[in-house]
Order: C-alpha cells, then sequence, then structure tokens
C-alpha cells in the first residue's frame, strides 16, 4: 500500500527544506500546513524560546475512526551541519547528497515515512485510533527538544521514536548519560622569562586525563573526553583550560561511580599540587550535566510484541536490540512514554556519505501500517 514514488518525492522535496539545529522554524511550518491538510490537529510549543528556536516542537494529532489508546510516533526535525542547501541525488533506488553537505535522512526519512503513513491511512479509508506525531527540535545537540517538550499536549503512553537504521530492530535498551565539564584554574607567565611563576591549567589537566579510564569501560559502559580547549600563545603559561566529556552506562550504578571516579582525578590534581597554591590556585571547577535516563522496555511490553507481530504477518523479522546511543525515547522514557526506537534504513549519519534506500523507507512504512492495525484491532 505504500506508494514508493510518492514517498520518495515527499523525501526528496523535505530534504530540500534546511533545518540545521535552531533553525527548524520554515520547516516546520510547512510540516504544518502537511498535515494540517490531511485533518490534524497541530500545536506548537513553547521550547524554542526556552532553547533559543526559531520554532517549538511540532504536535501532530489525529482523531482516528476507531477507539483504541492513542500511539505516540516520534521524529525529529533537525539535522547537523553541513546541512544548508541539500541537493538529494537518487541513484539505483538510493537516494545520496551531492557529496558536499549530508544527507538529511537523520531524522527526515522518519517524517517522510510518517506522511506517507497517514496518506495511505487517509485514502484507504483504513481503521485507526489516535495517533500523536510528535516532531521534536534540537535533538541533535543533546535532546534538547524532547527535554523541553510541553507534556501537557500528549496523551499517548507509549510507541515508536523512527531514528535508527535497522529496519528489522527495535530498540529497547539505551544508556544513560551524563555529560561532565572541568575548568582547570592555572596562573599565566612568561613560558620563557618566568615560567616557574606560572601553573600550567593544560598540564593539570593532562595529568588527570592521564589517569582516567577512557573508552569502553565494559559491556554497558563508555566515557569519552572529547573537547579540550585552553591556552592563549605559545609563550604563555596557560592558565585556563576547559575540558567536556561524557559518560554513558546501561547500569545507574556504574554510571554513577564511573562520573566520581573522573571528577575525583580532576579534584586529586589540583589537592596534590607541590608549587605555589597561593590566591587559590589552581583549582577545579567541576559542572555535571544528566544528560538522559536509560530506558528499559520489557519483551512482554506491548510496544515490543506489536512490533514482533507486525513484522511477522509482513513475514519479516523483528529482534530487540542495545544500543550505546541516547535518542528522544530516552527523555520520553523518563516522563512516563515507553517509546521502542526503529529504523528508517539511514546509514552513515552525520557524513556526507549519508544515504537511505527508497525501498528501506517503504519497508519501515509498511511495518508502520501494520503496527496500527494491529494496535486497533487489539483494542
Amino acid at each position: 500500500m505504500i506508494n514508493s514514488k510518492r514517498l520518495a518525492d515527499t523525501f526528496r522535496f523535505l530534504v530540500g527544506i534546511d533545518s540545521v539545529s535552531k533553525h527548524e522554524g520554515n520547516f516546520a511550518k510547512e510540516l504544518k500546513k502537511i498535515f494540517e491538510s490531511m485533518g490534524a490537529e497541530t500545536a506548537v510549543d513553547n521550547a524554542g524560546k526556552i532553547i533559543g528556536s526559531d520554532t517549538g516542537n511540532l504536535v501532530i494529532k489525529f482523531a482516528g475512526n476507531k477507539k483504541a489508546p492513542p500511539l505516540l510516533l516520534n521524529a525529529h526535525m533537525d539535522t547537523v551541519e553541513p546541512g544548508k542547501g541539500i541537493v538529494p541525488v537518487l541513484k539505483n533506488g538510493v537516494f545520496t547528497s551531492n557529496g558536499t553537505t549530508i544527507l538529511g535522512a537523520d531524522d527526515k526519512s522518519a517524517i517522510a515515512i510518517l506522511i506517507e503513513v497517514m496518506t495511505v491511512l487517509k485514502e484507504k479509508k483504513m481503521s485507526y485510533g489516535p495517533i500523536e506525531i510528535v516532531l521534536t527540535i534540537c535533538e541533535e545537540i543533546g535532546l534538547l527538544g524532547a527535554k523541553n517538550l510541553d507534556m501537557k499536549l500528549i496523551n499517548a503512553k507509549y510507541g515508536y521514536a523512527l531514528d535508527a537504521t535497522d529496519t528489522e530492530g527495535i530498540v529497547t535498551r539505551a544508556p544513560g548519560a551524563n555529560r561532565l565539564e572541568f575548568i582547570i584554574h592555572g596562573r599565566d607567565a612568561h613560558a620563557g622569562a618566568a615560567p616557574e611563576k606560572g601553573i600550567n591549567a593544560i598540564l593539570l589537566a593532562g595529568k588527570a586525563i592521564a589517569g582516567l579510564e577512557l573508552g569502553r569501560i565494559d559491556r554497558e559502559t563508555t566515557c569519552n573526553i572529547g573537547i579540550i580547549k585552553g591556552g592563549i600563545a605559545t609563550n604563555i603559561v596557560p592558565s585556563y583550560v576547559n575540558i567536556k566529556g561524557e559518560v554513558r552506562s546501561h547500569n545507574s550504578e556504574k554510571l554513577k561511580e564511573v562520573t566520581n571516579n573522573i571528577i575525583s582525578s580532576f579534584e586529586n590534581v589540583i589537592k596534590n599540587y607541590q608549587g605555589d597554591s597561593s590566591n587559590g590556585l589552581p583549582r577545579v571547577d567541576v559542572i555535571v550535566e544528566d544528560d538522559f535516563s536509560s530506558t528499559n522496555i520489557p519483551e512482554n511490553h506491548p510496544v515490543v510484541t506489536l512490533a514482533k507481530q507486525a513484522a511477522t504477518n509482513l513475514g519479516r523479522n523483528m529482534v530487540t536490540k542495545i544500543t550505546g546511543g541516547g535518542a528522544d525515547a530516552n527523555i520520553f522514557f523518563a516522563k512516563g512514554i515507553i517509546a521502542g526506537v526503529i529504523g528508517t534504513g539511514m546509514r552513515d549519519m552525520h557524513t556526507v556519505r549519508e544515504s537511505v534506500k527508497v525501498d528501506d523507507m517503504v519497508n519501515t512504512g509498511e511495518l508502520l501500517l501494520e503496527i496500527i492495525k494491529l494496535h486497533t484491532i487489539g483494542n
């Protein structure tokens, strides 16, 4: 029932509208028109004003024609850079960009699928219950749209986020994450004439980082130092350095333990400094942000059983998966909404080599239609 040509045309149209993080406004306006023309009610929340985007999250509601619990469907509107002036290229059933930008399949393949699914439901006069589509902003820069979503607009308690690669998998377990920031304050001095008068903040940071175990800690836990900024010139002892990193784990106790170990490494380097410690230097400022909570959806939850049965009905496989990444689903989970993450076929996201097969988008559209059918029948 999915019209592959129409789906491809929709995707081509969507990626042609720029929507890098914090600049999703024009895209949201276009989507609002599309969904309202299909009979949906739409609302834009206040998240944009909180975050600094030119629009808020877009919530689209279809009343349905059968009584059933509302079903959540989620994707995000923003893309990463380079995401301006995307020129989609379709060759042998595969979309790519022209090589100078990302493609925007992350996550516009999902939005194209959602538009096609709702179009089919309408034109085929199929039975379906209430559907709530939540299209978020600023997902790519910290799930900020979902974090600031106006929950009063949402009635659904479960559903699906379309934001992965595998079209035959549903992500049921994802880690929680902490963002870490350390600001080390040292003392500047002339690096050639009087280096002994300075306190090298970069050296202290190096000692703290050298004492860390980074990368994969175990099968549940990872950590990384990803950004170091500091210093002014090679002939000045650096008095300031900023270090940013993260810890992720499926186990909340391990998340806490590894986070505390990293903090201790930085604090101990400052505490054990042997030079001139006058004027409260050196010192370290520590900032820890709870980035997102872990998700763990039971195998017998309707989100899982519906997806598996739908795949079986279509003669396909559907397996539960564990991921090391975060998605809007993590934020929904913490707010009491269970959302499994399913794939659209997008590959090499966040690169100029990004691609998506039309057939994969069609497959996900067919899966969603079957999920909606089963959800409606079962209620």
